[in-house]
């Protein structure tokens, strides 16, 4: 069985709680779609400056909970927030609590952050910020640039981001074609 390419995000209802999402894929550009889940928590923490990883790792866990052979995983966010390292982001929290290589993929500047590369797809005007941990930026920015879809988000991030807010149910066993 080859290994999982993972893309994540996490949303917080204004009712409380999280519900987290999940896309699994063989492929890195996320063509084919193996599995779709969805995650949901009753409680997080509360939101702290500087500290988010710690309301959205529960959340991550419990979505990736069972998923083995996970070679990768893409987060909605920063891995670092400067560029010395020194203050990590979610994909730096993400690294140190499943031990993968994680790719952090911003759709806001950070100020700080100005070690995110910018990735332009489609016609965007505005880019993509990426960081990541476990592999080498190049390669990251790479990944990102080639995953399915013609717009400024990648398809399978603009599904994540739909199951995490309830826009959509998922596909278990997808087995569904992006490409």
């Amino acid at each position: 069985m080859p290994d999982l390419f993972a893309v994540t995000d996490v949303h917080y209802p204004p009712s409380g709680g999280a519900r987290a999402a999940l896309i699994l894929s063989h492929d890195s550009r996320f063509d084919s779609v193996v599995d779709e889940r969805v995650a949901q928590l009753d409680e997080v923490a509360d939101y702290q400056p500087g500290r988010f990883y710690l309301r959205e790792l529960p959340a991550l866990r419990a979505v990736l909970e069972g998923v083995t052979r996970l070679s990768l995983l893409i987060v909605d966010g920063y891995v670092d927030l400067e560029p010395d390292g020194r203050r990590p982001g979610l994909g730096a929290h993400c690294h140190e609590a499943f031990g993968m290589p994680v790719i952090g993929v911003a759709k806001t500047r950070f100020q700080p952050a100005t070690h995110a590369v910018e990735v332009r797809r489609g016609a965007a005007l505005r880019p993509l910020l990426v960081t990541a941990v476990g592999l080498d930026v190049v390669d990251a920015v790479d990944l990102v640039a080639k995953m399915s879809g013609p717009f400024r988000l990648p398809d399978a991030i603009k599904r994540v981001d739909a199951l995490a807010r309830g826009r959509d149910v998922p596909i278990s066993g997808a087995g569904t074609d992006r490409g």
